[in-house]
């Protein structure tokens, strides 16, 4: 399945879930005004296709070479790859991405998680709301499911930090529960994490099942508040607050 046949499954996804952390007019609004995707967006997309579907990525994707776009030729030579009808990377990306996916290749229990069901789309009914919610994780494997990531750092702290202020722990509750309802069967969760620049470090995270625990409890809050705005129509923004101090 695409992207964008993904993207017409009239389900709640967990990206859209997440602004609702801020407001409820937040979420309407980020609803009714997607934004274009970011450079940053469309390289994570290609790194993900060339990690978890190879073949597929080099149906999709193309790498340009270098392009004198100035003179005639190079122009001519430019609208022919775009003519191609796939997805243009420059050599610097599609270099990157090269090096990325030699760094899974070499780094053993990461590619072992990694292989598994790719990308398979995930509809459920929730029990308690009755809202339709969706999923699609990178990788469903032996018990475990596995969310590949690509960061500026794996130092300590600095992927724990990316999960608090990205939802990850919410991604993790609402994948497993997607599986439970769907599967009837409890998944593990792990994120193998790269970093985007040379020497490309993998590093394995593994989610303690009390984490996960954590994350439902934030799933369910956001999701309980996404049915009664949606049951009343009402989007309210930022609730009052009292100030202290002296």
């Amino acid at each position: 399945m695409t992207d964008s046949d993904y993207s017409t499954i009239p389900a709640l996804r967990r990206s859209a879930l997440w602004e609702l952390r801020k407001s409820p007019a937040h979420y309407k609004y980020a609803v009714e005004h997607p934004e274009e995707p970011t450079p940053a967006l469309l390289f994570g997309i290609a790194v993900h296709m060339a990690i978890l579907e190879p073949e597929r990525f080099k149906d999709e994707y193309i790498i340009a070479p270098k392009i004198d776009k100035r003179t005639k030729a190079g122009k001519e030579e430019w609208e022919a790859l775009l003519a191609s009808g796939k997805n243009v990377l420059s050599q610097e990306d599609g270099d990157t991405i090269a090096g990325m996916v030699e760094a899974i290749k070499a780094h053993p229990e990461a590619l072992a998680l990694l292989k598994g069901e790719h990308e398979v789309p995930i509809v459920w009914t929730d029990p308690t709301t009755g809202e339709e919610c969706k999923c699609r994780p990178d990788v469903i494997g032996d018990g475990v499911i596995v969310d590949y990531k690509t960061t500026s750092s794996c130092e300590n702290g600095a992927f724990e930090r990316d999960a608090r202020k990205y939802g990850y722990q919410l991604q993790a509750a609402m994948y497993r529960e997607g599986l439970l309802q769907a599967r009837l069967q409890e998944f593990g969760f792990a994120f193998v994490a790269q970093e985007k620049t040379a020497p490309y470090a993998v590093r394995i995270y593994r989610c303690d099942p009390g984490w996960i625990d954590d994350g439902v409890e934030i799933y369910r809050d956001l999701l309980d508040l996404y049915h009664k705005c949606k049951t009343k129509n009402e989007w309210p923004g930022y609730e009052e607050v009292t100030m202290y101090g002296a």
